[in-house]
């Protein structure tokens, strides 16, 4: 896994390890395949301590030892379950590797949402969601990064790092396992 900087998020950054190709899309290259594999997987709960470690190094690279002074969040996943799935041992394994404040205790969710992918264009509210935010452990300026699986637009990651700003947290990155093509190009021979 490599780090892809996309300074397109404002004054904040964003990192993603991979581009991401929808399922909707049936010709992929092997290393586009592989990524797609590896972001399902985590998506079940398989294969976290890698995308943990890696994630944990780019943090340490960055941040060095002002990263004890940050907290790590995870944007919540479409259900609790999920939520708890996907996320809670990962952000042990990250805060343990690269010293960041775990802050996964510090939001609930309670209810589901739609998976933005679900829905395309045609968005319909089936579902709702509530968010419930520890405010007092996000105010007075702490220092945040986001991570999220998969950014397509960017909007959740907005939305939510606008949210936590709201309260007084300074949001200062997010890390994305993978950012989604929307006209990937077609696989060669080569790949």
């Amino acid at each position: 896994m490599q780090a892809i900087y996309d300074e397109r998020w404002g004054n904040r950054t964003l990192c993603y390890y991979f581009d991401y190709v929808p399922a909707r899309f049936k010709y992929v290259s092997l290393p586009q395949e592989s990524a797609r594999n590896l972001i399902w997987n985590f998506k079940n709960g398989t294969h976290q301590s890698g995308v943990a470690l890696h994630t944990a190094k780019l943090i340490k690279q960055t941040y060095g030892k002002s990263a004890k002074d940050i907290a790590f969040v995870c944007i919540p996943a479409s259900t609790p379950e999920k939520n708890e799935t996907r996320y809670y041992e990962f952000s042990k394994l990250v805060c343990a590797m690269s010293g960041v404040q775990n802050a996964y205790r510090h939001i609930s969710i309670d209810g589901e949402r739609l998976a933005v992918h679900e829905q395309g264009r045609n968005k319909k509210i089936r579902n709702s969601q509530v968010i419930e935010f520890d405010e007092g452990f996000f105010s007075n300026g702490r220092k945040v990064i986001l991570f999220d699986d998969v950014v397509t637009t960017g909007r959740s990651i907005t939305l939510f790092a606008e949210k936590l700003e709201s309260m007084g947290a300074e949001v200062i990155a997010a890390y994305c396992i993978g950012k989604t093509l929307v006209k990937p190009s077609k696989p060669t021979t080569n790949d």
